[in-house]
């Protein structure tokens, strides 16, 4: 299982949101570059950056910053946040971004995900952030009507093959991982799931890599430093 630390990126620092919520902000780091390069330095092998202003905006806002780290570290990365159109998804890959992560537009824009898809196969993966089983779009701030099992069938349709999982509920908030859900996902769906949110403690850890899940993605704990990467690893 591979181990993802995730570097949240606002207004070009690092920070934590608390169940998605712009207004429950913690900043963690004034330079997300420096974040990586730590991240790198203990052992990571791959790492998430999601662009938070560009989730809430529909575009990429903090791009600069995502290529001087993609450029600047020897691990991969993969990047999430307000990709909603094949440019954006060109310029990332140009720039040394191993994975591309598109989440509202994998809803609201089937034909861009799909030529995504079409173009860069296994560098595309699908953001899945649900709530109550229901997909949110939008940087969480909408619901849809549509039940994530279901999507995960018509993403696999499409070709797509790694998807995050993220339970809104659990994201930040330090109490533990939806188990339930993520053993009902992955098990569903031959694609490879990255398991977001909640993951608080080792014993978290040891449970979800027991789902056979591929990855894990861990922020708001390792950084309170109530987990440790190098214990982890």
């Amino acid at each position: 299982m591979i181990i993802f630390p995730a570097i949240d990126i606002k207004d070009g620092k690092c920070v934590r949101l608390t169940q998605g919520d712009y207004n429950q902000e913690t900043i963690y780091h004034d330079s997300p570059l420096s974040v990586a390069k730590e991240w790198e330095a203990t052992g990571a092998e791959f790492l998430h950056l999601v662009d938070l202003n560009g989730a809430k905006e529909g575009r990429s806002i903090n791009e600069d910053i995502i290529f001087s780290i993609a450029k600047n570290i020897n691990i991969p990365v993969q990047v999430g946040g307000g990709i909603r159109s094949l440019q954006t998804v060109e310029a990332f890959i140009a720039a040394g971004v191993n994975r591309v992560i598109i989440g509202t537009a994998a809803i609201n824009n089937r034909t861009f995900l799909k030529d995504a898809v079409d173009s860069y196969g296994k560098k595309i993966a699908v953001s899945i952030d649900a709530r109550n089983g229901y997909v949110a779009t939008d940087g969480w701030t909408k619901t849809s009507t549509i039940k994530a099992t279901t999507l995960i069938e018509q993403l696999e349709a499409i070709g797509v093959q790694t998807i995050v999982y993220t339970d809104i509920f659990k994201d930040g908030m330090l109490a533990g991982p939806n188990l339930e859900e993520l053993k009902m996902v992955n098990e569903q769906t031959p694609t490879n799931v990255i398991a977001s949110g909640g993951i608080t403690t080792l014993e978290d850890v040891t449970q979800v890599k027991q789902l056979n899940v591929h990855g894990a993605i861990i922020g708001k704990a390792l950084y309170d430093g109530t987990l440790s990467l190098e214990e982890i690893l």
